[in-house]
């Protein structure tokens, strides 16, 4: 029978898990592999974005910036060296063109205006220095365009020539010994290079940054209902009233959310359903044993009487204990209030019923929960506390993530091997299930679907009192 009560907060804790989508790694090299299993990070791993949107524009960025070097590399294999090419020949065409006019010109005074004349139709600076003589060639600085002009140079002037890199305006210089002297032509930066080159680069890249800004802006809003789908479920997981939110985004995204939506109306239907089936069980249960109590109260004084009102009375502590593990606390609405205050006020009721406990808390801790149900859960484990110690420690610590409620006892403490036992439903470490010695075997089994119910968790630790410490974990 107790296998098939399952308590509805940790119900609706494991169904919105399956919903989470960011749960923080337990370590910055370990990601998530399901609800406990944590394994490392490879280096790719951890180098890749981690979020959805991060690696959706990933998706969309690699491709492009591939494409983009693609076809700027056959741009400029193809393209950019055909062109340059084709404009170094050019030069060195005139060149050798002037060249043999200036040969056959025949005087001095027809070679100068054919200079003239070329220099205005050709847009060269051209200049001949009589009786120089060409200086060594300087080593080349590898670039194409130099290495271009010495090949279409070295194709149609037979003549020795030096090759020279320039400043604005002019981009190279052409040097030609000739009988007479040294030719040299300044070739301006528009005679070999093409201004297309560079509004092909500009035009590339300025389209790519328009596709990632109106990609990051669409990828932006499809994250979006993501995110509210994960607070959502996070929400519900922690026991937090989830309103209904407005579905949207993409198709796979709308069928998430109405899938969850349902899910939370099944959940809370069934919690409503054994809510209601379990009012009329303790009413049906209560009733037989209040007749029975009057009846045995009739009866004369007896030791069979005697026995049969203390199995009474633990059958209906144990009834109560019962009811109190499936009852749950779905119906109770959850409060921001001040962790501490809250600490204070229990430390202060368990004094009253002689429980000798220290307190230490944080001047004030704010955040959502539900306050019976987490008094509920402190109270469980106080009581086990002062069971097994002398002294009950009860400490809050607030965290990177929330806060953390130590319980801490001076008593003889739980095996390391049954720490994780004692957690199941009507589970003692006393094999003598005396009624004197502690409860029914539900106190911590309450305590952690509490917990759970909150989206934390209640962990045993080894006191640094000497005892048992119980750790319960409340997250943002």
């Amino acid at each position: 029978m107790p296998s098939s009560r399952i308590d509805g907060n940790r119900m609706a804790t494991v169904a919105a898990r399956e919903f989470e989508t960011a749960i923080p790694p337990a370590g910055p090299d370990a990601e998530p592999r399901g609800e406990f299993e944590v394994r490392p990070r490879g280096w790719i791993k951890r180098v890749l974005p981690r979020t959805m949107f991060g690696r959706a524009l990933l998706i969309i960025v690699v491709p492009l910036v591939l494409l983009q070097a693609i076809a700027t590399w056959i741009f400029y294999d193809r393209h950019w060296a055909a062109v340059s090419w084709r404009l170094s020949a050019g030069v060195a065409g005139d060149v050798a063109l002037l060249i043999e006019a200036m040969q056959g010109a025949g005087s001095d005074t027809k070679a100068a205006r054919l200079l003239e004349k070329a220099a205005a139709v050709t847009d060269l600076d051209l200049k001949v220095r009589a009786g120089e003589r060409l200086p060594p060639q300087l080593p080349s600085s590898g670039t194409l365009l130099e290495d271009q002009l010495t090949q279409a140079m070295r194709g149609r002037v037979n003549l020795p020539y030096r090759i020279e890199t320039l400043g604005d305006p002019y981009a190279i210089q052409i040097s030609v010994q000739l009988s007479e002297g040294v030719l040299t032509v300044d070739v301006p930066r528009n005679r070999l290079y093409s201004s297309t080159t560079y509004i092909f680069v500009m035009w590339m890249v300025g389209s790519s940054l328009v596709l990632l800004a109106v990609a990051t802006i669409f990828l932006r809003n499809q994250v979006k209902s993501l995110r509210r789908l994960a607070a959502a479920a996070e929400g519900f997981g922690k026991g937090r009233p989830v309103p209904f939110f407005k579905i949207e985004g993409a198709v796979e995204v709308r069928q998430a959310a109405i899938a969850f939506m349902k899910m939370r109306d099944r959940i809370q239907r069934q919690i409503r359903q054994r809510t209601q089936m379990l009012a009329g069980v303790s009413h049906d249960l209560r009733t037989p044993l209040t007749r029975m109590k009057l009846a045995l109260e009739l009866l004369h004084d007896d030791p069979a009487v005697e026995e049969l009102k203390s199995d009474v009375a633990e059958m209906e502590r144990m009834v109560h204990g019962y009811l109190d593990f499936v009852r749950g606390e779905g119906t109770e609405v959850p409060v921001d209030i001040d962790i501490s205050l809250l600490l204070e006020e229990l430390a202060a009721a368990m004094r009253r019923e002689r429980t000798p406990l220290s307190v230490a808390t944080p001047p004030e801790y704010v955040m959502l929960v539900r306050p019976n149900a987490l008094r509920r859960c402190i109270g469980n484990l106080i009581d086990n506390a002062r069971r097994h110690g002398s002294h009950v420690w009860l400490t809050g610590v607030v965290v990177a993530d929330g806060i953390d409620i130590l319980v801490d006892d001076d008593g003889p403490g739980i095996r390391l091997a049954d720490r994780d036992r004692v957690f199941r439903a009507f589970i003692r470490l006393d094999p003598s299930r005396n009624p004197s010695t502690g409860g029914i075997g539900l106190g911590l089994t309450i305590a952690r679907d509490v917990a759970r119910s909150h989206g934390g968790e209640v962990t045993l630790e080894t006191s640094p009192q000497g005892g048992l410490r119980a750790r319960v974990h409340l997250p943002h």
